[in-house]
């Protein structure tokens, strides 16, 4: 599934109106319909006995707001809009849904955050509709600002919270807090869901996600170009390649496994385990000799053997390098000058993939120059954030999408960066994300 940045939904939106003649106010009514017919089951009761507060900004996501009034209105509910923005700078569409609420006898009230008739009512409502901010929201909020009284108005009501599109304070882009963020109980986003949603702060925010179209054109939707998908059932259906009806151990692929040191004997077995499970045809594991009878012990599938840390590890391994398909190196192989030698010696000899893990990612984290020097090679690193930092990634600066793109771009390796979201991404700059946890 795509997942879309805020340029991006601005730019699918420009061809809807300019390419396909979809006049944007046709948009926005789509947009406000498809928010009321989501929200009409977050009601305790019947929306026509519920009361509804609607929070809306100046731009175009306050005019879905103020337009979602109406659709309210139609059904009953005792609906009280609030402009948390300025009249001034009303978006013209926002103006004309302003035009058509007076027509149904509601009135765009500006919001006043100590005013005690407006506190109460918001507070009494059963639901709340967020349409503050959207998605291309790119600055913190003021926490001195009318909007971010609304905000907390929001989640200190007990009603529930329903986002238009994004939830106000959210980054489109990372999932990154602004200052502050709405907690929304549903969140209706429109066409694509867009990344901020999916990871981090803002998959908190978010609540429960409900896609809905609003009439843009499948054939521009399918050629917007994102860069970041989710994984999906399909997706692994046609990534993951077919098994022969007659194949065995020798034509499902070799593996080289190097981990493992006093007291860390488990991790090279779990590697051993993942290697097996995932199809492997012939796993070899190689671990200093001190620990080699354990991992005898508890390997059926995986063939350990044993090497001897030092100058002559390397030539020890090469025979097993030579007949493997793959290699990946670091679970459990402890600090050394012994070991980081080994993984720098390994990284300039191995020609084919190789996946760099916890101590064999420690072992580079200093230099990165054997890193760089396998360019045009596959590389696969796997860290978590901290060894991610200690590597040089900067997701504290970028967020956990663009830092990790940023690095497997800037050093032509494949980064999964691991976490509650992991994210995968690729030399030439698309990510997957697995959104399942």
């Amino acid at each position: 599934m795509k997942l879309a940045t805020a340029a991006e939904m601005k730019e699918l939106d420009r061809r809807a109106i300019e390419e396909g003649g979809i006049p944007s106010i046709r948009l926005m009514d789509e947009a406000a319909s498809a928010v009321a017919a989501i929200a009409a089951d977050l009601t305790p009761r019947r929306l026509s006995k519920s009361r509804v507060s609607i929070l809306c900004g100046s731009g175009n996501n306050g005019g879905d707001g103020i337009a979602a009034a109406r659709y309210f209105k139609e059904q009953g509910a005792e609906v009280r809009v609030f402009l948390v923005g300025s009249f001034e700078k009303l978006t013209p569409d926002a103006q004309e849904q302003n035009r058509r609420l007076q027509e149904k006898d509601l009135t765009l009230e500006a919001y006043l955050p100590d005013d005690p008739v407006q506190k109460r009512f918001i507070a009494e409502s059963d639901l709340l509709v967020d349409a503050i901010f959207g998605v291309g929201l790119n600055r913190a909020i003021d926490p001195d600002s009318r909007a971010a009284a609304a905000i907390a108005a929001m989640n200190a009501a007990p009603g529930r919270v329903i986002a238009v599109d994004i939830p106000s304070g959210i980054s489109a882009d990372n999932g990154k807090v602004l200052g502050c963020a709405v907690r929304a109980d549903r969140t209706v986003t429109f066409t694509l869901q867009k990344i901020g949603q999916r990871i981090g702060e803002g998959k908190e925010h978010t609540g429960e996600l409900a896609t809905m179209p609003i009439g843009i054109p499948e054939p521009f939707v399918g050629a917007l170009p994102c860069r970041v998908q989710t994984v999906e059932r399909d997706f692994l259906y046609e990534a993951l390649p077919l098994r022969h009806i007659d194949g065995h151990k020798g034509t499902f692929g070799k593996v080289l496994l190097v981990g493992g040191s006093v007291g860390f004997t488990g991790a090279p077995w779990l590697m051993a385990e993942a290697a097996m499970r995932s199809g492997c045809g012939l796993v070899y594991l190689a671990v200093p000799g001190q620990i080699w009878s354990v991992l005898a012990a508890k390997c059926t599938g995986a063939m350990p053997f044993p090497i001897t840390p030092g100058p002559g590890a390397l030539a020890s391994l090469e025979p097993k390098l030579r007949l493997s398909d793959a290699l990946a190196i670091g679970p459990g192989l402890g600090r050394s000058e012994e070991s980081d030698a080994l993984v720098r010696e390994l990284l300039k000899t191995a020609d084919c993939p190789v996946v760099l893990d916890a101590d064999g990612l420690n072992a580079i984290a200093d230099d990165l120059a054997p890193l760089d020097a396998r360019r045009g090679r596959v590389t696969i690193l796997t860290p978590h954030e901290g060894e991610f930092a200690r590597l040089g990634g900067r997701v504290s600066e970028l967020g956990r999408v663009d830092a990790a793109r940023a690095f497997a771009v800037g050093h032509g390796c494949y980064v999964l960066l691991k976490g509650h979201d992991s994210v995968t991404a690729s030399p030439d700059g698309t990510v997957i994300m697995n959104t399942t946890g």
